[in-house]
């Protein structure tokens, strides 16, 4: 099998962007046009080998030599894109392939954990649903969270709740090989976004006078 090359993962250059938000650049740029765009929408929840109308756009930016895995995660993330609702479309700029916060570093932009709970705090979901998704895709392969992401963005989006497609990109490249890792960076996301914020010295002083 070929070395696991990702493009998604490959870091910025001289303080050029990433690879991966280089890419959701490029397929917004893409949408700009409907047929492109309607091309690209007939490959939400596929894989590659039945994504017949993506290859002439995508082929020519993607490496030769690419895990599979990344490549489904760069079809799966430019049919995404593609079918956001017009809601979403007409509030997209190029600055959100880093979810509207260029500056933001990387490992503080929002993955599909904190978007799931910005819609709980928006009581767009409930809260055990959203975890239960959340836990479920946990024990799950790519291939079983692909064919979920459609209706799942969508319904974030069709809300208000911004998806960032490139941290999304990275996950989805890895996550066959980087699985907990990258559950748990959700998780976490998750559970910090739907906590109630505390006052660590109110903390520090309880625990003081249960001593």
């Amino acid at each position: 099998m070929s070395d696991p090359v990702s493009a998604a993962g490959a870091p910025p250059k001289n303080g050029s962007e990433r690879a991966s938000d280089a890419f959701v650049t490029y397929v917004l740029d893409l949408c700009k046009v409907k047929k492109t765009q309607s091309d690209l929408r007939t490959g939400l929840g596929l894989p590659v080998e039945r994504c017949n109308y993506l290859h002439r756009y995508l082929v020519p930016r993607l490496p030769a030599r690419m895990h599979p895995d990344a490549r489904r995660a760069h079809y799966a993330v430019a049919a995404l894109i593609a079918a956001r609702p017009r809601a979403a479309r007409d509030a997209d700029t190029h600055t959100a392939a880093g979810g509207g916060q260029p500056h933001v570093q990387w490992y503080q932009r929002a993955n599909l954990g904190a978007s799931l709970a910005e819609a709980v705090n928006k009581q767009i979901i409930k809260p055990d649903s959203a975890e239960g998704d959340l836990h479920l895709m946990a024990r799950q392969s790519s291939g079983a969270i692909h064919p979920r992401l459609p209706a799942l963005t969508r319904h974030l989006l069709t809300a208000g709740v911004p998806v960032d497609w490139a941290v999304l990109l990275e996950d989805l490249a890895w996550w066959n090989r980087d699985r907990d890792r990258i559950a748990t960076r959700w998780l976490e996301a998750y559970f910090r976004t739907t906590a109630p914020e505390q006052d660590p010295a109110a903390d520090s002083s309880r625990l003081t006078e249960e001593n």
